[in-house]
């Protein structure tokens, strides 16, 4: 094959990132990214309701946006309203509803609505690195928000937001994942919920509010979506790629008109996949509590097999945060582990991790941090995974010096 003109790296735009390595399959054991369980894809369902909804409607595949205008398929945008309305308590309406390519475009498209290089936001101090990179290269300046078991620590935002106002900076937003947080797997309670509410009127800051695992809750519940209540405070996104399949790249934005009337012109893609948004649609309006059940029940049972691999394998040199849903389990290593350093020597073998610094806002104080997803993997790999990696980080640190009750030598 010839040279490509590009090999004239002058031709090429400043502050790009690193070309993109040949994509080589994935590994063994896969603890990194937001797989779901391949088990758990209903196929059979969205085959029945890919034949259904194209019988119907397939004509309007003919037209731009299904000749339905710009906030995507009716249908679709009817199941989220739904189920907004019976699981996170939050009362609205399909017209209040936009269908983006993932959450990731939501994200992108707030980020550029809200903003300008130099703004300042608010993230927890443990955040989900998409965010944390969109907002750095819009030029923010993040500002970390302590966090504990129980999320975001009021007494420390009230503290950051009056020493900013005496500055006189106004954060542009306090974004979180308050229902199932991506690392730590926590819940915001309701208590928390009303001060964070409380604090960001009394200091005139909008909530931007992530819930794209709050689907995945083990029994008992959250409580409702900051939107549910405040809308008037609140920006609220969701996804389908946990609780269905992360491939259909499905996400949503719930706010007023006042905020979808400006998100709409940044959505300059000519539409999200409309056969993906029929298909989806039309099954889960007709299966969302029975799949989102059973996908929840394996999930937990996937993280019991973690749980037990991790404390077999690493015993008392590991701290678990131990999540109330989702598909990932955050951990602590002793300070002494430096994880980024395990990363290549764990493919090497193949265990791939997210190695915590990627997954905080000052990387220095999370060397010792990991984030294991369990999502995709079987149980007889997760526990294969697990003692792999605990191999690995003796023979690089000397820890943990026992696994599964064995002396490592």
């Amino acid at each position: 094959m010839s040279a490509s003109v590009l090999q004239d790296t002058t031709l090429l735009a400043r502050d790009l990132p690193a070309p993109a390595p040949r994509f080589s399959g994935l590994p063994r054991y896969n603890f990194i990214g937001g797989h779901n369980d391949p088990t758990q894809i209903p196929i059979e369902g969205l085959v029945a309701a890919a034949a259904s909804v194209l019988r119907r409607e397939g004509s309007s595949l003919a037209m731009y946006n299904l000749a339905q205008g710009p906030q995507g398929y009716p249908g679709l945008r009817a199941v989220v309203a739904d189920k907004l309305g019976r699981h996170r308590g939050v009362k609205t309406t399909a017209d209040d509803v936009l269908i983006v390519t993932g959450s990731g475009q939501a994200i992108n498209m707030i980020t550029r609505l809200l903003v300008d290089p130099g703004d300042t936001v608010l993230l927890e101090e443990f955040c989900y690195a998409g965010s944390i990179t969109r907002f750095r290269a819009a030029g923010a300046k993040i500002v970390s928000m302590p966090v504990d078991d129980d999320g975001i620590r009021m007494d420390a935002l009230e503290k950051i937001l009056a020493d900013l106002k005496a500055k006189g900076v106004r954060p542009k937003f306090i974004y979180t994942i308050p229902t199932i947080q991506n690392p730590s797997g926590s819940i915001l309670p309701l208590a928390r919920r009303h001060q964070l509410l409380a604090l960001a009127k009394k200091y005139g800051v909008p909530i931007f509010e992530d819930e794209c695992y709050a689907d995945l809750v083990w029994a008992g519940g959250a409580p409702p979506a900051l939107y549910a209540l405040d809308p008037s405070q609140v920006i609220h996104i969701g996804s389908f790629s946990k609780t269905l399949a992360p491939a259909l790249r499905l996400g949503y934005v719930v706010s007023g008109w006042d905020v979808l009337s400006r998100l709409i012109p940044l959505k300059n893609d000519s539409g999200t996949g409309a056969l993906d948004q029929m298909i989806v649609g039309e099954f889960l309006s007709n299966h969302f509590d029975q799949h989102v059940s059973g996908l929840t029940a394996v999930l937990h049972g996937k993280l019991a097999t973690m749980i037990e691999a991790v404390e077999r394998e690493f015993g008392t040199h590991v701290e678990m945060f131990k999540p109330q849903g989702g598909i990932f389990l955050w951990l602590k290593l002793p300070d002494a582990v430096d994880v980024t350093k395990l990363v290549k020597p764990a493919a090497a073998v193949g265990v791939a991790f997210n190695p915590g610094p990627e997954w905080a806002i000052d990387a220095a104080t999370t060397k010792s941090y990991m984030r294991l997803c369990f999502g995709s993997a079987t149980k007889q790999d997760i526990n294969d995974g697990v003692k792999l990696l605990a191999r690995v980080c003796y023979e690089h640190t000397g820890i943990p010096p026992r696994s599964d009750n064995v002396i490592n030598r």
